[in-house]
C-alpha cells in the first residue's frame, strides 16, 4: 500500500502522514464566521476537508474532527446592528443555514462543532495563562499579545516581524507596544455582546478562539490543522504564537491549506462582493454537481469559477448516475437467482472476467496512488474510473438478454459497480438517494436552468416526432438544436424519443 503523503504548509513539502497516536487522528479545521449565507469558497474548504475525513476513515483511522463556528466577531456585530437583531441570535441562524448547506453537499458532520460563545471559560483561561507566561499585556481592559516576546513569530507564513503591518481586521492602536501585536481580549463597547473576565467585561479577539477550542477538544498536541490559504497569515500565525505561549509543548504536526475559489481570477469573497452563495448555485445545479466541480482541481491550487465548468460537472454526474441506474435495472432480474445460488454455478465459484478483474485492479491502484499523493482528487474521476463506467455501459446490453449462463458477466458487473461506488463514497459523491431519484433531480435542475417544465419538453418532443413522421427533417433538426441551446438533449432510442440534460457552453 502506498504511503499517505500530505503537503505541510509549515515545511512547504510533502510528508508521510504519521499520527501522534497509532490508528487515531486528531484534526481541527477553521470554520465560518456566521453572519450571512456561505459562498462556494467556504464550500470548497468544507468539501476538501470532508474528503480528507472520509479517506482517513477508509484507511482505518478513528478520526476526531473539530470544525468551529465563529459566532462572536466584528462582522457579526455590524450585520446584526444593521438588521436590528441580537448578534448571537443572528449568528445562530446562519450556523443553522450553513449546516443545511453542508448536508446538501454531503459533508459529514464533524465530531465536534464548537462555538465561541459556548467556550468563554476556555478562552479566558488560555488568555490568563498567556499573561502569566509574560507573552501578553493589559491596557484599559484590552489584552494584547506581544509578538516580540515570541521569537518564532512568522515561521508558518515566512513573514518577518519587522515587515509585518498591523492585522488586516483592526486599525493601528497607539496603545500597542508593536503595531503587529494583536488583541486577545477586547473591552466591552456599547451595543456589543460582552462577558465577564479578570480584565473587565468584553469579548475575545478573533484568533484566540481556535487556540482555546482546539486545545480543549484535541489537547495542545494534535495531528492536522486546516483552513483556507488566506488564514495562513495572520490567523494561523497568531494561533501558533498563542498556543505556544500558553503551553510550550503545543504542536501541530501538519498544517493544510486549500486554495481560493476565484471569479475572473480574483479571490471570491463577501467583502469584495464577487461571490456566489452555495444556495445560489444549488438552486440551479444539483449539490453533487457543485461538489464534483469543487473536487475538479487539486485542493491547494486556485479554482476558477465558471458556468461551463459547472455544466461539465453536472454532465459528468448525470453520466455516472444514469450508468449506475441502468446497471441496477439490468442486474435486478439476476439478483434473486444469484442470492439463492450465491456465487456458485454447478458447484463451482463463479469468477469475474479477466477484463473486469483488470479494470477493478487498475481503478483501485489509480485511486490509491492519487489519494495517497496529497489527496489528488483532480484526476480520480478520469482514467480508470471512466474505463469502469464504459465497461458497465457496454456489458449491460448483453446481460439484458437474460441468458442463464451469464452469471460470470453478472458477477463482473456487480464487482465493477461496487468498485465505482467505493470511489464515489470516499469522494462524498455517493448519494443516500436512489440512483433513479438523483437522475430525476438532475433533470429537474436542467429544466430550471432551461426555464422549461417537463410538459414543455414532452410537447416539444411530440412536435419533433410529428415533423419526422411528415419527413420534415429540417424542422426536426431545428427543434433538436433549439433545445440543445437550452441544455436539453433529445435522443432517439428505438421507436421513441427521450431527453436528458446537456452541458451548455459558456
Amino acid at each position: 500500500m502506498a504511503e499517505f503523503r500530505l503537503y505541510n504548509s509549515m515545511t512547504q513539502q510533502k510528508e508521510v502522514f504519521e499520527p501522534l497516536v497509532p490508528d487515531q487522528v486528531s484534526m481541527y479545521v477553521c470554520g465560518v464566521t456566521a453572519y450571512a449565507l456561505s459562498h462556494i469558497g467556504h464550500a470548497r474548504a468544507a468539501v476538501n476537508f470532508d474528503v480528507l475525513y472520509r479517506y482517513l476513515e477508509q484507511l482505518g483511522y478513528k478520526v476526531t474532527y473539530v470544525r468551529n463556528f465563529t459566532d462572536v466577531d466584528d462582522k457579526i456585530i455590524r450585520q446584526a446592528n444593521e438588521l436590528g437583531e441580537d448578534p448571537i441570535s443572528l449568528s445562530n441562524r446562519f450556523c443553522q443555514e450553513y449546516t443545511i448547506d453542508m448536508g446538501d453537499l454531503q459533508c459529514r458532520t464533524p465530531t465536534h462543532e464548537p462555538r465561541v460563545s459556548d467556550h468563554m471559560e476556555q478562552i479566558i483561561d488560555m488568555i490568563t495563562q498567556i499573561i502569566n507566561n509574560d507573552y501578553a499585556y493589559v491596557v484599559d481592559g484590552d489584552v494584547f499579545f506581544a509578538v516580540e516576546k515570541f521569537p518564532n513569530y512568522g515561521r508558518l507564513s515566512g513573514q518577518k516581524l519587522e515587515h509585518i503591518r498591523a492585522g488586516e481586521r483592526v486599525s493601528v492602536d497607539s496603545r500597542k507596544r508593536n503595531p503587529a501585536d494583536f488583541a486577545l481580549w477586547k473591552s466591552a463597547k456599547p451595543g456589543e455582546p460582552s462577558w465577564d473576565s479578570p480584565w473587565g467585561k468584553g469579548r475575545p479577539g478573533w484568533h484566540i478562539e481556535c487556540s482555546a477550542m482546539s486545545a480543549h477538544y484535541l489537547t495542545f498536541k494534535f495531528d492536522i490543522h486546516g483552513g483556507g490559504i488566506d488564514l495562513i497569515f495572520p490567523h494561523h500565525e497568531n494561533e501558533i504564537a498563542q498556543s505556544c505561549a500558553a503551553c510550550q509543548e503545543s504542536r501541530v504536526s501538519y498544517w493544510l491549506h486549500n486554495g481560493h475559489v476565484t471569479n475572473n481570477n480574483e479571490k471570491m469573497s463577501k467583502s469584495v462582493g464577487n461571490f456566489f452563495t452555495i444556495r445560489q448555485i444549488t438552486e440551479r445545479y444539483h449539490p453533487l454537481s457543485l461538489r464534483h466541480f469543487l473536487l475538479s482541481a487539486h485542493y491547494r491550487t486556485p479554482l476558477n469559477y465558471s458556468v461551463s465548468q459547472l455544466e461539465s460537472a453536472s454532465d459528468a454526474v448525470y453520466y455516472i448516475y444514469n450508468t449506475l441506474q441502468e446497471c441496477e435495472v439490468a442486474l435486478s432480474p439476476f439478483q434473486e437467482g444469484a442470492q439463492k445460488e450465491g456465487a456458485e454455478q454447478n458447484g463451482r465459484t463463479v469468477k469475474i472476467t479477466q477484463e473486469a478483474e483488470g479494470l477493478i485492479s487498475k481503478l483501485e491502484n489509480e485511486f490509491e496512488t492519487k489519494m495517497s499523493d496529497d489527496l489528488n482528487t483532480a484526476s480520480i474521476l478520469t482514467g480508470a474510473f471512466q474505463d469502469a463506467l464504459r465497461y458497465i455501459n457496454i456489458n449491460m446490453k448483453p446481460l439484458k438478454k437474460k441468458n442463464p449462463k451469464q452469471q460470470q458477466l453478472y458477477r463482473s458487473l456487480v464487482e465493477t459497480k461496487k468498485a465505482v461506488e467505493k470511489v464515489l463514497d470516499t469522494l462524498g459523491l455517493l448519494s443516500s438517494d436512489t440512483y433513479s431519484e438523483v437522475v430525476q433531480q438532475l433533470k429537474a435542475k436542467a429544466l430550471i436552468r432551461a426555464g422549461l417544465s417537463e410538459d414543455d419538453v414532452l410537447r416539444t418532443i411530440a412536435e419533433r416526432t410529428l415533423a419526422r413522421k411528415n419527413k420534415d427533417f429540417a424542422k426536426s433538426d431545428q427543434i433538436r438544436e433549439d433545445m440543445e441551446e437550452k441544455g436539453i438533449q433529445i435522443m432517439d432510442v428505438g421507436n421513441e424519443s427521450i431527453w436528458r440534460p446537456k452541458a451548455l457552453k459558456e
